[in-house]
């Protein structure tokens, strides 16, 4: 028995030293430009992997601080303090109508509630809002309509015009594609009876979750924001974001953290840093759920999610160092620079995938060793932390059918990978500091089971030279699958494939839809020509 033993470890040795030996022999053969490719390459990946490593720390504390999440109000108001709910619009023509008549059934006194339409519209929009706003006060509604004739600040210069007439002490803000909850301030103002709870946010749920494969993805994208990021942060006090819409504030908490300011697209995540920056405290309550409605189409979708990169690279630009600087615990510190920064990830894999082909070449000769003790850690702490992060959120989200996410991880990661080259230009722009307008989700009030294709043609934004730029990147990543083919290199397949489905996902459909909106408008043409 110890001879086997002897032999058994004689020979683990040798197979060790050997895989040790190859491995190094493989490197040592390489030669300068070898290196000057490969390590900006794994430099990258290293950097990339730190933000994947930061997935798993967010289910580790996820799992040990949900339990501390605050399920009720530490107390309840003896008499309810006003409430002012701001509506910003802008040319919402299709959902505005739903978005005032779900307003105006909120469960709260008409005496202490007013309802704030902050209208910057440009189209027929404008007049048909003001008709519905002045129906809806003929009728005993508190609705105070704000027409401005400009769009200075966007979004957040709507808000902060709107805070001149607003009476509230509290402020709640609803995009126009949510429909707001009947019991929402019932469910949510007590939290304010501590004087340090600056802003309450609730969960996003969605309308059209089920529509296409696309907002099936962007929904699992959601929930893991809503479901873990949100409840690890604020479980462990960490700094966490206001939304945007679906939440509510105090409003000595907005004047205190100076005000609403528009030099970020993420007005929200400004204001959010700068008041807790200030001390004040902010709670989530995932029981309180708000619907609301995903882009059906996939430049709405990028165009959506290029806003919010470009906007928190702005807003990290801005107040990063702020942060750092700050009074507070080293892991708020950590946490914050987390989650300002994630979007870098974007430009820097434009450069790992322009490397690619010239690494796999270079590559060539080294040995499966190689992959083992260098790739696969890599991969582990990239792709293999998107399917723990998301599948949990799942599990999370939906405990009975949750195990259908693992089907739909594949398109996950082909929708992340369509957001790679508008979002590196939306980096770019932050960084750099170009400018850019406020660009609006299109919205068109399509709830579940409605078609993918039931949406007007009116709002959507052209795409440009975006859908050829992805299908000839699309097409380098095919050059790369039938490279390792060629070169038997079959376990890089499965992952550049996902990249050439993500990248011809997008531009693809892309084009396809604005070819549709092209023949409608023509159709539409001819017909009111034909009737002249």
């Amino acid at each position: 028995m110890s001879m086997a033993l002897l032999l058994a470890t004689s020979l683990s040795d040798q197979i060790e030293r050997a895989l040790f030996d190859d491995t190094f022999a493989g490197i040592h053969s390489l030669g300068w430009f070898d290196y000057a490719l490969l390590i900006p390459y794994f430099t990258l990946l290293l950097i990339l992997s730190f933000y994947g490593l930061h997935r798993y720390e967010i289910i580790r504390t996820y799992r040990k601080y949900r339990h501390k999440m605050p399920k009720a109000p530490a107390g309840y108001f003896e008499q309810l303090p006003r409430v002012t709910i701001q509506l910003p619009l802008y040319n919402e023509r299709f959902v505005v109508e739903r978005l005032l008549e779900e307003a105006t059934k909120v469960d709260y006194p008409r005496e202490l509630l007013q309802i704030q339409v902050l209208d910057d519209s440009t189209d027929e929009t404008h007049p048909f809002t003001e008709r519905l706003c002045n129906e809806y006060r003929a009728m005993g509604h508190p609705v105070e309509y704000i027409h401005r004739n400009n769009r200075y600040g966007f979004k957040a210069g709507a808000l902060e015009n709107g805070l001149k007439t607003a009476t509230g002490e509290f402020v709640a803000v609803f995009d126009a594609d949510f429909l707001i909850p009947r019991d929402f301030l019932q469910k949510t103002v007590h939290f304010f009876t501590d004087p340090e709870v600056g802003m309450v946010q609730t969960k996003w749920t969605y309308l059209n979750r089920d529509s296409n494969l696309l907002t099936q993805v962007q929904a699992m994208l959601l929930d893991g924001h809503f479901m873990l990021e949100h409840v690890a942060r604020c479980g462990r006090g960490l700094f966490f974001n206001f939304n945007g819409t679906a939440g509510i504030m105090r409003r000595r908490m907005i004047d205190d953290a100076g005000g609403w300011e528009h030099d970020t697209l993420t007005e929200d995540s400004d204001l959010s840093y700068r008041a807790q920056l200030k001390g004040w405290r902010f709670v989530y309550v995932p029981e309180v759920e708000c619907l609301s409605e995903l882009p059906v189409e996939t430049h709405g979708f990028q165009v959506q999610q290029s806003r919010w990169a470009k906007g928190l690279t702005q807003v990290a630009k801005k107040l990063l160092m702020r942060v750092l600087k700050a009074d507070v615990p080293f892991r708020v510190k950590v946490e914050a620079f987390c989650h300002m920064t994630p979007n870098i990830s974007y430009p820097l894999m434009v450069i790992v995938t322009a490397l690619m082909l010239p690494v796999m070449i270079c590559r060539f000769y080294m040995g499966w060793q190689q992959l083992v003790m260098i790739d696969v850690p890599l991969l582990i702490a990239n792709f293999a932390s998107l399917f723990a992060f998301y599948i949990y959120a799942q599990k999370e989200h939906d405990p009975k059918n949750w195990k259908r996410s693992i089907i739909l991880m594949p398109a996950l990661i082909a929708a992340g990978v369509a957001l790679t080259v508008i979002n590196t230009k939306a980096v770019l722009e932050a960084l750099f500091g170009v400018q850019s307008p406020f660009v609006r989700t299109p919205k068109y009030a399509i709830t579940a089971g409605a078609s993918a294709a039931a949406p007007k043609t009116k709002y959507r934004s052209r795409s440009g030279w975006l859908p050829y730029a992805e299908l000839a990147i699309g097409t380098y990543f095919l050059v790369m699958v039938l490279y390792a083919v060629d070169t038997y290199n079959f376990l890089a397949i499965p992952l550049l494939g996902i990249f050439v489905a993500g990248y011809y996902w997008a531009g693809i459909s892309t084009l396809h839809q604005e070819y549709k909106d092209r023949a409608a408008w023509e159709r539409q043409r001819r017909l009111a020509k034909s009737e002249a």
